[in-house]
């Protein structure tokens, strides 16, 4: 599986680490204002790929964060 890489600007070969789990830390909703749809595209995108990641058989460490302060 390749995924971009914001580093280097290209796609990369996923690489999983022999007897370590991937990590995966991805940024939550931000819920201190009205529901959109944005809020939504973080389950839709990360829980299907981590969901993916799991029955291919990848041993994952998946944490997501929810922010609820406006902190402008």
């Amino acid at each position: 599986m390749k995924l971009y890489n914001t580093l280097s600007g290209e796609k990369d070969e996923l690489v999983i680490p022999a007897g370590r789990p991937l990590r995966m830390f991805v940024c939550g909703p931000t819920v201190y204002n009205y529901i959109h749809i944005g809020n939504a595209r973080v389950y839709a995108i990360f829980d299907t790929l981590a969901r993916y990641l799991r029955s291919r058989g990848v041993n994952l460490f998946y944490l997501q964060n929810i922010t609820d302060v406006d902190d402008k």
